[in-house]
Order: C-alpha cells, then sequence, then structure tokens
C-alpha cells in the first residue's frame, strides 16, 4: 500500500471515533422500526389466527398461555423502549461546551447505547420465543369439550342439560353441573340434541 492511502486509513481510524455514537443511533433506529414492526404483527396474528378465546382450554393451560403472553408483551414492551433509548437517548440537564466532558459523555453513551441495543435486542428474541409458546400451549391442547357430549334433553315435565353418560332402551343418563347423575326414564324422553354449553 502507499502511503498516501496509509495516511487516508489512519484518517478514517480517527473519525471512526466522532461517528460511532451517530452510527450507533442509527442502528438502534432500525431495531426499534423493526421491534415496533414484529410487535404489530405478531398482535395481528394472534387476532387473526388465534383461539377466539382461552376459555375452553383447561385451567393449566388456560393460565400458562395467559402467562406466556403476558410475559411477551413485557419483553416486547421493553425491548422497544430500550431500542426508543438507544436512539434518542434520555434528556441532558446540561450542555456540555469542554473537550473532555464532551469526549467522556460521547464515551459513556457508546456504552449505554451498546448495552440498551443488546438488552433490546435479547428481548425481542425472548418474547417472540415466548409468544410462540403460547400458541402452541392454546392450539395444540385439546378442549375439555371434545372429551365429553353434552346434550340437551327435552322431557314431559321440562328440559334438562349435561353430559351424555348412557342410552339404552330403559333409560337416558346424563351428569348435570347441579344435580350430578340423572337416569331419567326413556318413556319420557322426547328428543335429544348436541349442546355446546349448557
Amino acid at each position: 500500500m502507499s502511503t498516501r492511502s496509509d495516511r487516508r486509513w489512519a484518517e478514517l481510524a480517527r473519525e471512526l471515533e466522532f461517528t460511532r455514537l451517530p452510527e450507533l443511533r442509527r442502528q438502534a433506529e432500525g431495531w426499534r422500526t423493526g421491534l415496533t414492526g414484529l410487535t404489530a404483527l405478531l398482535a395481528v396474528l394472534v387476532l387473526l389466527k388465534g383461539r377466539d378465546d382461552l376459555t375452553g382450554l383447561p385451567a393449566w393451560a388456560r393460565g400458562t398461555a395467559t402467562g406466556l403472553l403476558v410475559a411477551a408483551f413485557v419483553l416486547l414492551t421493553t425491548g422497544s423502549l430500550l431500542a426508543v433509548r438507544a436512539a434518542h437517548g434520555t434528556p441532558e440537564r446540561e450542555i456540555l461546551l469542554g473537550g473532555q466532558a464532551l469526549r467522556r459523555w460521547t464515551e459513556q453513551e457508546v456504552a449505554r447505547v451498546t448495552r440498551a441495543l443488546a438488552w433490546a435486542s435479547l428481548c425481542c428474541v425472548l418474547g417472540v420465543i415466548l409468544v410462540v409458546g403460547a400458541l402452541v400451549v392454546a392450539w395444540g391442547t385439546t378442549t375439555s369439550d371434545s372429551a365429553t357430549h353434552r346434550v340437551r334433553v327435552r322431557t314431559n315435565t321440562g328440559v334438562v342439560c349435561g353430559e351424555l353418560i348412557l342410552v339404552d332402551p330403559q333409560q337416558v343418563a346424563i351428569r348435570t353441573e347441579t344435580a350430578g347423575k340423572i337416569s331419567l326414564p326413556r318413556a319420557t324422553v322426547q328428543s335429544v340434541q348436541p349442546a355446546k354449553a349448557c
């Protein structure tokens, strides 16, 4: 390499000290935009493709999915706030007029921005993992409705709703939430229809 080329590389190396903070700020802007877009995309996917509600899940699955979604929301929000902090800094009370004071502040701010970006990316990755975990729990868990056969039985005296246990020539047996197991004589049964809920 020529002397002129070496001199130019040395100048660029000296200028890098002064341009590092603006470069980190631009990088943080990209992370902030990406985190915001990712959070919005995940919200849309959960709303469009997720279950209508979690009430049909067993209690353990409902609690797990809800906890994972809340933790993911907290992590994605924290990551977004860290990216905003890295991109825009914090309001400073003093204006640095001295060269050495400005240099110290710039070095400290570079360290803070680098740390905030690392935490923002970690929060983003963990938030996405938790959302995927919540979706797996919600979509992969069978509901309690699929294991039971709820029916609405119309008799001479009224309507009874519950889980179908037995049908034979003499009786129709169902289990209700309030009365427990009920045996209805077959002669009194007018109709038996499936029921989504009682």
